[in-house]
């Protein structure tokens, strides 16, 4: 038998599946479970604001029996009136406005101007400068406070709002933060194709560098109101009830023999809605800013 008339089994091959594989514009789809437990975590949160309206709608005496009120009360209104007189919140909430608005800012501006210094730009010391800057996050504040008080009392600037703003314009944070996010996002090629152009150091932050660091900033803006709206260590040494911002002024509602807790929390309440508010406004803004960062990383 010659090797032609060898016939060899015939093996079937069985055709191969292709494998699913999900585009880029479909969307992941959360199961039961993931909405369980983000429930839970969104109730576990705002329990405190939550606790903090029933008791700002309650009386003194209400509050002080058990078991506590777990619901709504109908002296909301008549609380919120009488905190916002008892602690000036209106001069209160405009200086806090000022205050927070213009550190926000200038911290914004700054730490990214020298964040990218630090992670674009070729300068002698660069590295022993971003230590001495990431050094200056060890140093507890409550040190600062006395030499900052003197030097803030030798330029005349006693229980005015300058006194607050200045010694924050610009955090070691905030320049760490912004170098750290724009070592990644921002390409070195992109920065000497703008100079290949013709284009200024100025033309390049304002077309160049703001637009790759505006997830990063808009995050940080957001983290830097929230801290200089809530600061109160700061504020009440260098400012009085003339001239309060809102953490100072709801300091005084405490004060007194017996200290009314609804209207206590009252205040807290007028002195969170900004921040709820803002957050109400922006909120989408600063969450798109963030998922833009991160599907550019």
């Amino acid at each position: 038998m010659t090797t032609s008339e060898l016939t060899l089994p015939q093996v079937r091959k069985e055709p191969r599946r292709p494998r699913r594989v999900m585009g880029a514009g479909k969307q992941l789809h959360a199961g039961p479970v993931t909405y369980i437990v983000l429930t839970v975590f969104a109730l576990v949160s705002l329990a405190p604001l939550v606790w903090t309206a029933v008791a700002a709608s309650r009386t003194d005496r209400r509050l002080a029996e058990t078991p506590p009120p777990l619901w709504f009360g109908g002296n909301l209104f008549k609380n919120m009136q009488a905190a916002w007189d008892q602690a000036g919140l209106g001069t209160a909430m405009f200086n806090s406005t000022v205050v927070a608005g213009t550190i926000t800012v200038a911290t914004v501006l700054f730490s990214t101007l020298a964040g990218f210094a630090f992670a674009k730009l070729r300068f002698r010391f660069s590295s022993v400068l971003l230590l001495l800057t990431i050094g200056t996050m060890m140093i507890p504040p409550q040190l600062a406070v006395v030499p900052l008080y003197l030097w803030m009392s030798d330029l005349g600037w006693s229980n005015q709002l300058q006194t607050v703003i200045l010694p924050t314009l610009v955090t070691a944070f905030g320049t760490f933060f912004m170098r750290q996010y724009l070592v990644q996002a921002l390409p070195t090629e992109l920065i000497e194709a703008a100079r290949v152009d013709g284009a200024s150091s100025l033309r390049v932050v304002w077309h160049v560098v703001f637009p790759a660091a505006r997830p990063a900033m808009a995050v940080l803006g957001l983290l830097t109101f929230v801290f200089a709206w809530n600061d109160f260590l700061w504020p009440i040494i260098a400012l009085n009830q003339q001239n309060p911002t809102v953490q100072v002024a709801l300091n005084s509602l405490g004060t007194g023999y017996v200290p009314d807790q609804a209207v206590i929390m009252a205040g807290a309440l007028l002195g969170t809605l900004p921040l709820l508010i803002a957050f109400i406004l922006f909120g989408k803004q600063i969450v798109g800013g963030i998922m833009q960062g991160a599907i550019k990383g």
